[in-house]
């Protein structure tokens, strides 16, 4: 399953106590926090540190000595790189800190990228990556911040390019703890309408649902999903969440069985035993 859809199927949800409790921000499917670093906002004009991270962030992964000193040398290389070849090492550098899970500073280099090379591939990596890094945040402000950063270079994408579907679906996210939550609302609707199919955008639409406790137009997301492919298990799983939220324990115990032997991910495994558990009691 696409790392997109993965972010939107934990959307809002951690795991505490009993079940899960759907807050404001959003989770990331492995249960850490993007990156806090230094001075890393939507109005940021310079990258931070990794070594000035402080030490109660929680930045996805502590960079190793030998990981440092490759940033190190990737910095550099994009500071001293001339007009020529800057973007091209921009993206290296923005590449190694997605691959180390420094979300900020990995959107923070593709948004270089982008403006030195302003092409579509580059718009829409730009607005991935900090999709992505909205995804992990936690606070409301740096979550705002890196919103409006993620709305800016999509739509920089859709103006090139109005049929780029999933980035619509990514970016109508973005807006649901806004003032105009309904904007986000209606753009997935649109999504939808030019493709009943599309798995983001029902998957976001699902966990939309849940949010406001509509468990039945959620399940009936989930379900969409499914017929045309059985094979995706997170639907699957919050397809079984929603059933046990709707009383129906018989046909949740059958979906939580079913992802329980397909899915690998340890948080998954953990959120059905923690489902099973209450089904039990």
């Amino acid at each position: 399953m696409k790392k997109s859809i993965l972010l939107s199927c934990f959307f809002a949800v951690a795991l505490v106590g009993t079940l899960f409790s759907l807050p404001k921000v959003v989770v990331n499917n492995k249960g850490k926090e993007v990156d806090t670093e230094k001075s890393q906002t939507a109005e940021a004009s310079t990258a931070p540190a990794e070594s000035d991270t402080p030490a109660n962030s929680h930045d996805g992964a502590t960079l190793s000595p030998d990981q440092q000193k490759i940033v190190d040398q990737l910095r550099s290389g994009f500071i001293l790189a001339n007009d020529k070849d800057k973007a091209a090492a921009g993206l290296k550098l923005s590449n190694k800190f997605a691959e180390l899970q420094k979300f900020d500073s990995a959107a923070f280099y593709a948004e270089k990228v982008a403006l030195l090379a302003p092409t579509l591939e580059n718009w829409v990596r730009a607005g991935d990556r900090y999709y992505e890094a909205y995804g992990f945040a936690v606070d409301d402000q740096k979550a705002k911040n890196l919103g409006i950063k993620t709305r800016e270079y999509y739509q920089k994408a859709i103006d090139q390019n109005p049929a780029l579907l999933a980035v619509k679906a990514n970016m109508a996210m973005t807006y649901v703890n806004t003032e105009n939550p309904m904007q986000g609302i209606m753009m997935l609707r649109d999504v939808i309408e030019t493709d009943p199919t599309n798995e983001l955008a029902l998957f976001n639409m699902g966990i939309l649902s849940m949010r406001s406790n509509q468990y039945s137009k959620a399940a009936d997301r989930f379900k969409q999903i499914l017929t045309n492919n059985p094979a995706n298990t997170k639907a699957k799983f919050y397809l079984g969440l929603t059933l046990v939220e709707l009383g129906k324990n018989d046909e949740a115990r059958k979906v939580l069985a079913e992802v329980k032997k397909e899915e690998k991910d340890p948080i998954i495994q953990q959120a059905i035993g923690e489902l099973e558990g209450r089904l039990n009691n």
